[in-house]
């Protein structure tokens, strides 16, 4: 049986990957195979992307291209510059490791109104994981960067990986970032992906806790939106609401959130799989945008790409399956390839549940126990 869920016929984002490189950190549990490359995008790849954004923007003010998939500041500020030059009418973000902020790299983003995402885990001893090229912890130049951003009142959102789901930790994660001042706190349990394949088994009910004592610290202190938590509620509201006209994950198109490598070619759903091969499906890409606009392989990407029909056969047998599905729509395509031995038809992945599981389960929990 084909999905009934489709692939929306245009884009909210593009990623965009202008260098491989992820100077100066090498975090353990990081997934791209080129971060100890330097690989750059060609400006040529950058005009072939705004040929198709530009317009895209033009009906939609929120439209976005983020830099990402490597430390993008590692590009140097002339050519980024460059790189984004060509785009007209869409919001700049970049995801940076802050390592590389400094006075000039703060005038840089202001002039140019750019969004700023920083990647950091929470206090000094949650980041353990993200150390140097050279083996250093990297928290000490992540803070430093990010004062710099602080000193120039440029507001910045966060992205942590937790790679141990611990509630006892979870209102000492929290207050961190409310204290930092973050906009926004997306919070990623560690994944199996690419060429991170040392991801710990997190116990269910453990990360279950987890969430629930995050919930439990966000309601006391509600500084910051935090992206997973607003996700349930989100959820929640479409479930009360109006059902014939609020979207949910089984009624809305997928976002096909293209990601476009450094050497223009584009791999849909999952930026995780950019640079990847594999014997049955190749390197995963729809196409390059050297070669075709970056509309048409949107337009056409379910024709074009090898893995999406077995992708949606394995949605399909989440919706058959899985009681949490309305509200997580089904595994991320690298989950699935990843966890499952080179295939996308599988089911329950480890991510779907300690993140969405897991995190519904939790969210839930705190809700029942703050009814009275």
């Amino acid at each position: 049986m084909q999905s009934a869920l489709r692939l929306a016929a245009r884009p909210r984002s593009v990623i965009m990957q202008p260098t491989t490189k992820c100077l100066p950190m090498d975090c353990t549990y990081c997934y791209l195979p080129f971060r100890k490359m330097n690989h750059l995008m060609p400006v040529t790849v950058a005009e072939a992307v705004a040929a198709a954004v530009n317009p895209w923007a033009a009906d939609d003010p929120a439209f976005e291209v983020v830099w990402h998939g490597g430390e993008p500041l590692a590009t140097g500020r002339e050519q980024l510059a460059t790189l984004m030059s060509p785009f007209k009418g869409a919001q700049h973000s970049v995801q940076t490791n802050a390592a590389l902020v400094d006075d000039a790299w703060c005038e840089f983003l202001l002039e140019r109104e750019v969004h700023v995402g920083v990647s950091v885990d929470g206090p000094e001893d949650m980041n353990t994981h993200r150390v140097t090229l050279a083996g250093h912890p990297g928290f000490r130049v992540t803070m430093r960067g990010i004062e710099r951003l602080r000193r120039h009142d440029i507001p910045f959102s966060a992205i942590a990986v937790v790679s141990d789901p611990a509630p006892e930790n979870a209102a000492r994660f929290y207050d961190f970032f409310a204290e930092l001042g973050v906009t926004t706190l997306g919070v990623n349990v560690e994944e199996e992906e690419g060429v991170n394949r040392g991801a710990k088994d997190s116990d269910p009910v453990r990360a279950t806790e987890f969430w629930a004592a995050l919930a439990d610290a966000w309601r006391a202190h509600p500084v910051i939106r935090l992206r997973e938590i607003q996700r349930v509620l989100n959820f929640a509201g479409a479930v009360l609401g109006s059902h014939d006209t609020a979207p949910t994950p089984t009624s809305a198109p997928w976002d096909p959130m293209p990601t476009v490598a450094y050497d223009g070619g584009v791999v849909m759903l999952s930026p995780e799989l950019a640079g990847f091969t594999d014997a049955r499906f190749g390197d995963f890409t729809t196409g390059n945008v050297l070669k075709d606009g970056l509309d048409v392989l949107v337009a056409e990407a379910e024709e074009r790409t090898s893995w999406i029909p077995e992708f949606w056969q394995g949605v399909d047998a989440c919706r058959a399956t899985c009681p949490a599905f309305a509200f997580c729509g089904g595994a991320h395509a690298a989950n699935r390839y990843f966890e499952h031995a080179g295939r996308f038809d599988g089911t329950r992945t480890r991510y779907c549940t300690t993140a969405k599981i897991a995190l519904l389960e939790g969210v839930t929990r705190h809700v029942r126990s703050h009814a009275h």
